[in-house]
């Protein structure tokens, strides 16, 4: 008798979900299925899930292709259930292929092809369904969030728009999407959800293009380059009942939102002056820089700056002035922006072309925090006194990317559960695209 083993969340359990354990057992006499715990998921990344465990591992039941169903609950169990069970053959989906190759001592190791045309007409549970997510654009970022996208519950990928028809079919292969195209509308038809990732110039389009398509949508920061811009685009995502998120990750990081909510807790006492800072360096022929009307260090990097600005000292400045070195081109490779309030102050710093010391610090009348860089993937901060024996460091887990936080919020807000509406409001967004608007028109005019 040939045993295969196999393990999975099975959340919200469809066709493909079917079909991978269908194919599982194709393999061999008798087939094992682990679920694993919603601790466990949590732990390797997973979020959003829907179904509790019992559900789910009643869904694999129901298929009645399980001989056996056992529960994954911890790291090195795969290893333990394979010499367990006397396991010969451990197989999962190709998206995971090379991550277990490490089983391979044990038993053999089949990696199954991706099954496309994902359907979620089989068991749900409640009133939720897959969401059908669509990119539009294929460059570095839109690769990270198909790769990201595997770990939220609710949602898969089913396509790619680009105007030029080559990268769209390059990007669904790579990706194995299940369609590409370069028509807009056609795009729209299939999808329930946008994710924008194509240039910043591009965004205000694109996305009031996906709104008035009744589209939810997921836009890549900064989500417009004008303020009247974007006050149109939430006016027109409220008119149409969409959900509308500008893509910053760092607001949506579970340690960026506890290093926030310990920062506004008087801990510190009040806040006075906000300094934050990213930088990195560029090649002059990416587009970062190369992009002589959008591109630059503010445009691409001032997002996260301002937002931990923002976030801290709220959106009311009383002014703000902009200090850059320029590249040949125009574009910026190094700008500080000084915003004043009425009792506080703050500096952000990004540079593409000039490398500092990447921090976040925020200074207080009692104390001060200190996020280190990366600090916009906040995994640890310190809250330090006069009195360093009182100081007390903090540590977050951050998982992946940190894109998967954001899809996560963008599922729960699309299925009517906005529980992270207050991690970026549109106010915020709005303020956001003022500000780089009042920079683009001083660049472009000096």
């Amino acid at each position: 008798m040939r045993k295969v083993i196999t393990y999975g969340s099975f959340d919200l359990f469809h066709e493909g979900h079917y079909r991978l354990l269908k194919r599982a057992k194709e393999l061999g006499d008798y087939l094992i299925v682990g679920v694993t715990t919603e601790h466990y998921d949590e732990s390797r990344g997973k979020l959003n899930v829907v179904d509790s465990l019992m559900e789910r591992v009643d869904h694999v039941r129901r298929t009645g292709l399980a001989d056996e169903i056992i529960i994954e609950d911890h790291v090195g169990q795969k290893v333990e259930d394979i010499q367990k069970y006397n396991v010969d053959i451990f197989t999962v989906g190709s998206d995971w292929i090379g991550a277990f190759d490490y089983l391979r001592q044990y038993c053999e190791v089949v990696y199954l092809e991706r099954t496309k045309d994902v359907s979620s007409t089989m068991l749900r549970a409640k009133n939720f369904s897959l969401i059908r997510l669509g990119i539009i654009g294929c460059g570095r970022i839109a690769r990270r969030m198909v790769a990201e996208v595997k770990y939220v519950s609710g949602i898969y990928v089913e396509g790619v728009y680009n105007p030029r028809i080559s990268s769209a079919e390059k990007f669904s292969e790579i990706c194995e999407l299940n369609f590409y195209t370069d028509k807009l509308d056609e795009f729209f038809k299939e999808v329930d959800a946008v994710y924008i990732a194509s240039p910043h110039a591009t965004h205000y389009e694109y996305t009031k293009a996906a709104l008035l398509a009744g589209k939810h949508v997921l836009c890549e920061k900064p989500m417009t380059l004008k303020k009247e811009e974007a006050k149109e685009l939430f006016a027109l995502a409220n008119k149409r009942e969409c959900i509308l998120m500008e893509g910053i990750k760092t607001a949506y990081c579970p340690g960026f939102v506890q290093m926030l909510g310990i920062a506004r807790s008087g801990t510190i006492g009040t806040i006075k002056d906000v300094e934050a800072c990213f930088t990195k360096l560029t090649s002059s022929i990416m587009r970062e820089l190369s992009d002589a009307e959008t591109g630059g260090s503010f445009t691409e990097l001032g997002s996260y700056t301002l937002l931990a600005i923002i976030k801290l000292l709220g959106g009311n400045y009383k002014d703000i002035n902009f200090k850059s070195f320029k590249a040949p081109n125009g574009v910026d490779i190094y700008t500080k922006a000084y915003l004043e309030y009425e009792l506080s102050m703050a500096t952000s710093k990004t540079g593409l072309g000039v490398k500092s010391e990447g921090q976040l610090l925020i200074s207080g009348t009692r104390g001060y925090i200190r996020v280190d860089a990366p600090w916009w993937k906040t995994q640890s901060f310190e809250v330090c006194y006069e009195d360093i024996t009182q100081n007390e460091r903090y540590f977050v887990k951050f998982l992946g990317d940190g894109l998967r936080y954001e899809i996560s919020d963008f599922v729960s807000a699309i299925n009517g559960n906005a529980k992270g509406d207050y991690k970026l409001r549109p106010d915020e967004s709005i303020v956001l695209a003022g500000i780089i608007e009042s920079f683009l028109d001083e660049r472009n005019v000096i």
